[in-house]
């Protein structure tokens, strides 16, 4: 269970990452998070950005930022791993290290990389280990893969505030792991809850996920 999970959340969001000053050390960890965060805002107006996560089933998250108000595309893919171009089939072993991913696609008018983080942790639930529900495998990891030290240090900032203020009842253990290559799945997976919504999978694991994270987002979510 998540605890004071939706107001701290929303502060990141916001972009006004200090979150009180209970002690110096958390006063400190504020600050330097905001500054790390800073540096990362994209300021050119029009341009396009992208970030990959891991937040168990793909077919799940995929259907979460799809509805995000600013997300211009999601694919669903593999990365992580140390095969090249792997199946579906092989992933769903754990025997190849990648995990299942969303690559998203998003207009830094709208959004930023907090932004973006912000709603991937709210899409899952970061605290399980190698599993999402009945999910379970390396291959259903929490992930976030970054292409620069920025995203590196800003992902990594935002996990220890995350811990630091107890947001959840356990930690996050969300990895921050180098992106090395980004596999797009197999086509009958893109755009898997929209194309197949009456199946019990998408009924029973994905809409309740759907319905909690357009609670969340009612204000920015797509017309």
């Amino acid at each position: 269970m998540k605890k004071n999970s939706m107001n701290i959340l929303y502060i990141i969001f916001a972009g006004s990452i200090f979150l009180g000053c209970n002690s110096g050390g958390t006063l400190q960890s504020a600050n330097t998070m905001k500054e790390i965060m800073d540096t990362n805002k994209n300021i050119v107006d029009g341009a396009k950005d992208s970030v990959i996560v891991g937040g168990g089933c793909f077919w799940c998250t995929e259907a979460q930022f799809l509805m995000l108000d600013g997300v211009e595309k999601v694919v669903s893919g593999y990365a992580g791993g140390s095969v090249d171009n792997p199946t579906y089939k092989q992933v769903c072993t754990g025997t190849t290290g990648h995990a299942e991913v969303i690559k998203i696609v998003y207009d830094t008018k709208k959004l930023n990389f907090a932004d973006v983080l912000f709603a991937f942790f709210q899409s899952h639930d970061p605290t399980e280990l190698n599993r999402q529900g009945a999910d379970v495998g390396t291959q259903y990891r929490s992930a976030i893969f970054y292409s620069n030290e920025n995203e590196k240090k800003s992902a990594e900032a935002i996990i220890q505030q995350l811990n630091d203020e107890k947001v959840y009842d356990k930690p996050v253990v969300t990895t921050v792991e180098p992106l090395d290559v980004f596999y797009a799945a197999e086509n009958y997976h893109q755009n898997y809850y929209n194309q197949n919504s009456d199946q019990r999978y998408c009924e029973y694991v994905i809409q309740p996920k759907i319905e909690k994270f357009r609670k969340v987002f009612k204000d920015k979510l797509k017309k």
